[in-house]
């Protein structure tokens, strides 16, 4: 089974992780009063469907071994997948808050962001206010503060229209 089918069927086991509810008894979130507030109205979780579809735009096969160092070589998303990943929401999201971003590891693929401004793995959508555009992607938890920055992969940090080397202030919904 190659990387990706791998990938592929962690991705609907995440979700449903995600999904537990809280129950008497349960260890309530504790930390940024935005966060909490985000988590206790982040609405019902998605479907299977909506994970495997999002699971479709966002994930992406690892760069060959031989790539050289251009971004041209190491982005394999493909075209479609930047086409859905740039179109606009297609159901209600939750602000989680806003970071300092920098571009992540070259060598993982796909649309994600690593940050603290999450505690679970999910599907979402970053924002670049200077501009308007807009990528889904997967929210990674990163250790740290709420107030620490994030990474972003490098076809999230292309199709927002962010330089490489910028350190821009982005948007962070949960889907």
């Amino acid at each position: 089974m190659t990387l990706f089918g791998k990938t592929m069927m962690l991705v609907p086991a995440a979700a449903l992780a995600a999904c537990t509810g809280m129950h008497e008894g349960a260890k309530r979130p504790e930390g940024d009063p935005q966060q909490v507030a985000a988590a206790a109205t982040a609405g019902p979780p998605p479907t299977p469907e909506e994970v495997s579809a999002a699971a479709a735009i966002t994930q992406a096969p690892a760069p060959r071994p031989r790539a050289r160092s251009t971004a041209a070589q190491l982005d394999t998303t493909t075209a479609a997948q930047k086409v859905a990943a740039a179109a606009p929401a297609a159901k209600a999201e939750t602000k989680l808050g806003t970071t300092i971003a920098s571009l992540g590891d070259v060598a993982e693929p796909g649309f994600w962001i690593k940050t603290p401004l999450v505690k679970s793995r999910g599907i979402g959508r970053i924002v670049n206010p200077a501009n308007g555009k807009s990528s889904k992607v997967d929210l990674i938890p990163l250790d740290g503060p709420a107030s620490g920055g994030s990474q972003l992969s490098l076809p999230a940090l292309q199709l927002l229209g962010i330089s490489l080397t910028d350190l821009p202030e982005i948007e962070v919904y949960r889907s």
